[in-house]
């Protein structure tokens, strides 16, 4: 069956199709009657519904988050926002449609492990070399890393999201530290090393959501215990201990600032290129997911509502072709 496109629906659209049950969110105002909405989406996007009202509620019972559920309704819209009125909604028996073929994706994941294994293997530093072995050359790893998204909502929240947004940092990060005359080989290997936390942080089986441990410890500790922990198991050391803590450090303090999720704040060039590079892949794929989704425009067509993953600004995506058609 052909996916839904959420993201070009229009109000009078019909939906009717398997759609992943991303949220489900009861709500009871002040004033009025209690009401549950679900969040419902498939790799092209995501839409809300409108309310189910509490004599309504018996059509939505059972029905959680990760369920993959058949739906039929038509998008209208509220206050400038698209909403899905549904007609009738039921869940579909376990098995029925894998939960991943309806979530986010990068899509063929080749193309970033080509450019970043041939960026690795001209380092020429033994000992680094062979510490990002210890990861990037274990098949598990790889595996796991090529499914992960880069977080649970916002830039990269898809199957692959960690591997491309990886591939950005480290391109980035090449470039800043060439022009600032950092150590573009430790650079790199800061790139690779500093969101292996997530894989500990998040899971992805059916919905993207964070795990126990990244709960309670978040993925910069989780990735510094993880780097560690390889490390430690070496019978012959990979590293000496300063050039160890050199890592640590890179993947300690990538966010930049402790209100920002970092124990410590960069102290090296290598680790100021880093966070920058991460920030600007973060920030310029959140502002290019606002800027491609029409839903979030449906007011005068040109700025978006304010959204917290930039900083709640709005985007602009007014254009011009500057002359170029006369």
């Amino acid at each position: 069956m052909t996916p839904i496109e959420l993201t070009q629906l229009a109000p009078g659209d019909r939906v009717e199709g398997a759609l992943l049950v991303l949220d489900v969110e009861a709500h009871t105002p002040e004033t009025g009657n209690p009401f549950t909405t679900l969040r419902l989406g498939n790799h092209t996007g995501a839409v809300m519904t409108e309310p189910f009202w509490l004599e309504r509620n018996g059509e939505i019972a059972g029905i959680r988050a990760g369920h993959v559920v058949q739906v039929l309704g038509e998008i209208t819209s509220y206050r400038n926002k698209r909403q899905l009125a549904v007609t009738s909604i039921r869940a579909l028996p376990d098995g029925s449609v894998d939960p991943a073929s309806l979530m986010p994706s990068v899509g063929a994941v080749d193309p970033y492990w080509e450019t970043l294994d041939r960026w690795r293997r001209a380092i020429a530093k033994p000992r680094l070399a062979t510490v990002l072995s210890l990861f990037f050359d274990d098949d598990a790893f790889r595996a796991e890393f090529e499914r992960c998204p880069a977080a649970v909502a916002g830039h990269h929240a898809a199957l692959g999201g960690l591997l491309k947004h990886t591939t950005e940092v480290a391109a980035i990060a090449r470039t800043i530290g060439r022009t600032s005359g950092a150590d573009l080989e430790l650079v790199l290997a800061g790139a690779l090393l500093h969101d292996i936390g997530k894989l500990d942080a998040y899971r992805w089986d059916g919905l993207f959501a964070h795990t126990e441990p990244g709960r309670l410890l978040g993925h910069v500790v989780l990735g510094v215990q993880r780097l560690d922990r390889r490390l430690a198991r070496e019978p012959v050391p990979a590293c000496t201990p300063r050039e160890r803590d050199i890592l640590l450090h890179l993947v300690l303090s990538h966010h930049g600032r402790r209100e920002w999720g970092s124990p410590v704040p960069p102290m090296t060039l290598e680790a100021e290129v880093l966070h920058w590079a991460d920030n600007a892949s973060a920030k310029t794929a959140s502002m290019g997911d606002i800027i491609a989704d029409p839903a979030g425009f449906m007011g005068d067509g040109l700025f978006s509502e304010p959204h917290w993953t930039i900083d709640r600004r709005r985007a602009y995506r007014g254009t011009s072709d500057w002359g170029v058609s006369g």
